[in-house]
């Protein structure tokens, strides 16, 4: 890579990490890109610190914690930076890029299985079950939902053999705030909600969209209609979909399939120089 470095000759690369889950779920990628020379972080939401047990205990200190505030609390570190990072999120995590980059943060973004940004009108039937623990129940949307072993299963790994869910439900899942939900939710019946990304855009950072053909909660045909949305933007912008996987094949026996394809494509994105007009303030 001809890319600028950090002083110590890495380049920036933060990982988002996505709702009911912690930065624990990008532990594989954190030791990947890491060993690829990148300068690695994967920064918590805020209000949420320590592990997941710890995540577990303080669960309400998210109620009401909101898509503006967890895209500010990037956007806050980003600019503590000495140059752009890569900025490499996953399902809301992956929204929370399509954001920043939107802002003019980062210097390429990876959207992996990424929550829909306003105007994506046609939900899968199993996006909508998936996302039902949070929005079919009213009273949880200004509160924290915690999913069942049964409903992260379905939602996060169902390609897994039952032994292996629940060693994922065990080892990965945190309660979350309902309000990010409720805010993509109803993102196209407000003028200008948190989720709202301009698609035609020219001013970003490349983005690649990774879509996953087993997902439940994002499944390809939607990060496919991402994808579509930004075709009349000049910015680079790719997509790349892979069998077999579901929406958390991140801990999955074939993650580094997934991850070196990623590492493959930003080498082709770094070599550009980083325009002046696409750095955020």
């Amino acid at each position: 890579m001809e890319a600028s470095r950090t002083e110590n000759g890495q380049i920036p690369l933060i990982l988002i990490h996505g709702a009911w889950l912690s930065a624990r779920s990008w532990k594989n990628y954190l030791d990947y890109f890491g060993r690829r020379g990148f300068a690695v972080s994967a920064p918590e939401w805020p209000r949420k610190q320590g592990d997941v047990d710890e995540i577990r205990e303080s669960a309400e200190e998210s109620a009401g914690l909101g898509v503006q505030e967890i895209v500010d609390h990037y956007a806050e570190l980003i600019r503590e930076l000495d140059q752009p990072p890569v900025l490499v999120g996953h399902s809301y995590g992956g929204l929370f890029v399509e954001l920043l980059l939107d802002r003019g943060f980062g210097r390429a973004g990876v959207a992996i299985s990424p929550a829909p940004p306003k105007g994506i009108l046609a939900l899968p039937f199993s996006t909508l079950k998936a996302g039902a623990p949070a929005l079919a129940h009213p009273s949880k949307w200004h509160g924290v939902v915690t999913l069942t072993p049964e409903e992260f299963t379905y939602a996060f790994v169902n390609t897994f053999s039952e032994e292996e869910a629940a060693a994922a439900y065990e080892r990965y899942a945190v309660p979350e705030t309902g309000q990010i939900f409720y805010e993509a939710g109803f993102a196209n019946f407000h003028l200008h909600p948190p989720t709202e990304v301009h698609f035609k855009s020219g001013d970003r950072a490349p983005l690649l969209i990774v879509g996953a053909s087993e997902d439940h909660t994002v499944p390809a045909s939607l990060a496919k209609a991402q994808y579509k949305r930004y075709e009349r933007s000049p910015a680079k912008t790719d997509y790349l979909e892979f069998d077999g996987r579901p929406h958390f094949h991140m801990v999955a026996p074939d993650w580094q399939e997934v991850a070196a394809a990623i590492d493959s494509w930003l080498d082709g994105v770094l070599d550009a120089p980083e325009p002046e007009a696409r750095q955020a303030t």
